[in-house]
């Protein structure tokens, strides 16, 4: 228990701390308000400062042991990655050439062409040699004009109906 003197005295003391700190608080805001004005006037500005401790803390970053095995070890791994895709794309190039040079592919490749020539025939009509794309183009255009002009326009109900 304190006497009624010691709490006199505490509270007096509580007083002049508060005091003391409100008087601390008025002039720390008063050297900050300078510290602001001395960095306009030296043309500092927050971004400036942002750049600068970003710059700090990644060069610190850097140089740390940690960073530099984590670099080390992804520096490795990732020569290793190249040369394990670089040996998959050479074995999956190796293994497109066999079969393409495979009997079953050529006999396939040969079905595609003699289809191929098959079709260009049919579309291209008497031509040979089947009628290029912009010729088989041109002729639909022209077919599908003359039937416009003719009058044949349906509407989509008739359409429908055909």
């Amino acid at each position: 228990m304190l006497s009624e003197e010691e709490k006199e005295e505490l509270k007096a003391e509580l007083v002049q701390l508060e005091d003391e700190i409100t008087t601390l608080r008025q002039v720390l805001s008063a050297k900050e308000r300078h510290l602001v004005e001395i960095k306009q006037k030296l043309g500092m500005n927050l971004m400036n400062e942002l750049k600068q401790n970003f710059s700090k803390s990644w060069h610190d970053m850097q140089t740390t042991t940690a960073y530099k095995k984590t670099h080390e070890t992804l520096s490795h791994a990732g020569q290793k990655a190249t040369a394990a895709f670089s040996n998959v794309g050479t074995a999956i190039s190796k293994k497109f050439g066999d079969m393409r040079n495979s009997p079953t592919f050529k006999s396939f490749e040969e079905r595609v062409e003699t289809t191929v020539t098959s079709l260009k025939t049919k579309v291209g009509g008497t031509n040979p040699n089947g009628g290029s794309f912009e010729e088989v183009l041109s002729s639909t255009a022209h077919a599908s004009a003359q039937s416009l002009a003719g009058g044949s326009w349906r509407t989509k109900e008739e359409e429908l109906q055909c």
